[in-house]
């Protein structure tokens, strides 16, 4: 080698490398190649250079520019050698050039020569060369001198020029359309060529165009269907795989034409339905990747397609139990697509069952809250409903929505409906017996528990199984064993005083537990302003008789309307007799005497708002103090008497919904706040409609091997696709209303169309075999 390097480099060239990638710091870095562009700034200069030397030298240059560094005084040379007649140093020359010039370079004008009499030459090596050159360089004016012979180059024999020509054209596409808009057939053609190179280049532009213009090249989705199928099933060269993936590249980009061209479009999507077939190829992979993707591409699919999930309904299960919990989670969204009523009680029991396997908060609350969406939408009934929420309240704790708590304390405060008082009464009924078994667990969340607090004291003694001394123990127990809790005192407070107050309407004595007592003595104290007023409401109601309580609190009225009087008006009679006793009559604050305007107050408060900012004036001088000889005023005298307004007490933050004019009253009225927390109201729901459809997983032989279990399980999740799917319950469900959708199934026209059949004439089912 003498004192050549390795790959016909100099052992300087190569020293160069080496003491760059030795380099310690970017300071090292940045001094040894300045020192090498002032080198080659004195070698390149010099005369009659041997062209080996000026081919290492143009890579040196290369090499200083990819580092940050110009390298701009060597870029004519590269220019000079793109003209050599030698292949080596004329692609070393288009390389450097394509990397040192854009576009809009002075120099650009001196290479377009050199490119079209090398776009002629009879060496493919050359043309291709120039075609590279032609992509990086050529810009909008000099496109029509080039423009005929990559035209041309369409047909040429070697398929590497042929697949650079269309790179080219599409570059010409994306910088001026309308100069390539009369060759955009040629695009057509090339999809038909015998090269997968060829064709997988031609997608790209073909792309562009679709999105542009669908309707122009909706005849070609057979064409693309087919061309999917064979990549797919591996007919193209083993080169073209990625991972043993068989052309993935050319795959995705396949799949996003064809979901431009059958958007909105029936027959379109007709001819697609093929290539769906590739599922089952995911779903059976031992890969939990392509697991991923399949169960991925049904729930898409299941929007359009309802049964495509059944036809995997056995893949899709043991997805659900394989170990991958990624796999898992979007199996599980997957199955929530899935829901209707046939099958909500499994999904909803799976879904709970999960959730309290996880620790991860963010995603228990996301599976939570979609139970809670399942139930309320498909519950097949209110007792079922109940039970349901109960389990989710119970392992989601706090991270439930208290939306959901108010509708379920609506559901049960509305029960059934339509006079079915009987069903109303065993539903209460069932909910009070599940909430005494429940409220001795420790650590219940606060949701849950406001709940239960409030069920207890609307419902607690109604059908007589449990005594009000009963209720009323367990409610203390609660706000004692959750004292640090005042939203649960306040719930548990309030339950206390609808008990007493149910048994003094009913006549009965009213005798108040110790621990009661004691609880009301300590809120009376407490810090808590609302807390407080809870107490003395309780106090002032256990003081009334039982007419008075009864109008005041009614039993089961929580959702009847509320009438109000903002006027007050039935304290006419008491103020008209107050004044002919020679009350004085009121008389509004500004009006009153020694009174500004409010106005007036909003002013100086601004105005001493703006008197603490910086002052940057200089001060006053000091004046001589001069003694007053004024008499003092007195301070009773002195001092106007300014009206303090009432202090407002915090109000339930919980309102009763059913009230449509709360709203509008004035917020300073004081009232005994004896009325019970509002809800929304549940209505949401449906039935799903859907055509039985026969699905299979494998073959029947397969199919019978199925573990009984799993076949139970399958017919759960996925059976039960009836004609109509109705609810279960039949008690006219006031919170859940029906509704129905009609799935339509794609019909496949069996006769051939012989049109469709010509356009895909270019069909490459033998070509890449």
């Amino acid at each position: 080698m003498g004192s050549q390097g390795g790959f016909g480099q100099s052992k300087e060239f190569l020293d160069l490398v080496k003491s760059i990638g030795e380099a310690r710091s970017k300071a090292e870095e940045d001094r040894i190649v300045l020192n090498e562009i002032e080198t080659l700034k004195r070698r390149i200069s010099e005369p009659d250079i041997p062209k080996r030397k000026m081919k290492e030298y143009i890579i040196r240059l290369v090499y200083i520019e990819m580092l940050g560094h110009d390298a701009s005084f060597g870029y004519i040379h590269a220019v000079k050698m793109t003209h050599d007649d030698n292949l080596v140093l004329k692609r070393t020359g288009y390389l450097a050039v394509t990397l040192f010039l854009n576009e809009d370079h002075d120099l650009i004008i001196l290479i377009v020569n050199t490119i079209q009499k090398d776009l002629k030459s009879d060496n493919y090596l050359v043309v291709c060369a120039a075609l590279n050159a032609v992509c990086k360089l050529i810009n909008e004016e000099t496109i029509p001198a080039v423009l005929p012979q990559i035209v041309e180059l369409l047909g040429h024999s070697k398929e590497a020029v042929r697949k650079k020509a269309i790179m080219a054209l599409h570059r010409f596409y994306q910088k001026s359309s309308s100069s390539v808009q009369h060759l955009v057939s040629n695009f057509r053609k090339r999809l038909c060529d015998n090269d997968p190179g060829v064709m997988g280049a031609t997608l790209c532009p073909l792309f562009d165009l679709i999105t542009i213009d669908v309707n122009s090249y909706k005849d070609l989705v057979i064409s693309f269907v087919s061309i999917l199928k064979q990549v797919a099933e591996r007919r193209l060269p083993k080169s073209y795989d990625y991972h043993q993936m068989p052309a993935p590249f050319i795959q995705i980009r396949l799949l996003k034409i064809l979901a431009l061209l059958g958007s909105g479009d029936k027959q379109a999507s007709e001819n697609m339905y093929t290539v769906l077939m590739l599922l089952p190829r995911f779903l059976k992979s031992d890969s939990h990747n392509l697991k991923y993707m399949g169960i991925d591409a049904i729930g898409r699919l299941i929007k359009t397609s309802p049964e495509i999930a059944e036809q995997h309904q056995l893949a899709v299960i043991d997805c659900l139990e394989d170990p991958d919990d990624t796999l898992k989670r979007k199996t599980f969204e997957l199955l929530y697509k899935m829901t209707k009523s046939s099958n909500v009680e499994v999904i909803v029991d799976r879904m709970i069952d999960y959730m309290i396997s996880i620790n991860d908060n963010h995603y228990k609350t996301e599976i939570a809250s979609r139970c809670v969406e399942l139930a309320e939408q498909f519950a097949p009934s209110n007792h079922w409903f109940i039970q349901t929420m109960n389990k989710v309240f119970e392992h989601a704790g706090d991270l439930v929505n208290i939306k959901v708590a108010h509708n379920l304390m609506r559901l049960i405060a509305e029960g059934f409906g339509e006079d079915d008082d009987n069903a109303d009464s065993q539903l209460r009924s069932s909910a009070v017996e599940s909430y005494l078994r429940i409220i001795g667990e420790p650590k219940l969340p606060s949701v849950f528990l406001q709940v239960i607090c409030w069920v207890l004291g609307e419902y607690g003694t109604a059908d007589g199984k449990f005594s009000a001394s009963y209720i009323t123990g367990k409610l203390c127990d609660v706000a004692e064993a959750y004292s640090n809790d005042e939203t649960v005192k306040a719930y548990a407070t309030t339950a206390l005083m609808k008990i007493y107050a149910f048994e003094i309407a009913a006549g009965r004595k009213v005798e108040m537990l110790p621990e009661c007592q004691s609880l009301i003595e300590e809120l009376s104290a407490s810090h808590s302003t609302d807390l407080q007023q809870r107490a003395y409401e309780l106090q002032a109601v256990v003081g009334l008789d039982a007419r008075a309580v009864e109008v005041i609190m009614p039993s089961d009225a929580s959702c009847e309307d509320i009438e109000i009087d903002k006027n007050l008006s039935f304290l006419n009679s008491y103020v008209q007799q107050a004044l002919d006793k020679g009350a004085q009559p009121y008389i509004p604050e500004n009006e009153r005497s020694g009174m500004f305007d409010i106005s007036n107050f909003r002013n100086q408060d601004h105005h001493e708002a703006s008197m603490h900012g910086l002052r940057f004036e200089a001060y006053e001088l000091p004046k001589p103090s001069v003694p007053s000889r004024v008499p003092p005023v007195p301070l009773s005298l002195a001092t106007e008497l300014v009206p303090v307004p009432e202090p407002s007490y915090p109000r339930e933050s919980q309102k009763v919904a059913s009230v449509s004019s709360v709203s509008s009253t004035d917020p300073s009225e004081l009232k005994l706040r004896l009325d019970v927390n509002g809800v929304t109201k549940v209505d949401t729901a449906g039935s799903v409609n859907s055509k039985a459809r026969d699905t299979t997983y494998d073959s029947r032989k397969q199919q019978a091997e199925i573990p009984p279990e799993k076949q139970k399980l399958a017919a759960s999740l996925f059976g039960g696709s009836s004609k109509t799917e109705r609810r279960a319950s039949t008690t006219g469900h006031k919170a859940v209303k029906a509704s129905s959708h009609t799935m339509e199934k794609p019909q496949v026209s069996k006769t051939g169309d012989k049109t469709l059949q010509e356009k895909a004439s270019c069909s490459t089912t033998a070509r890449f075999a």
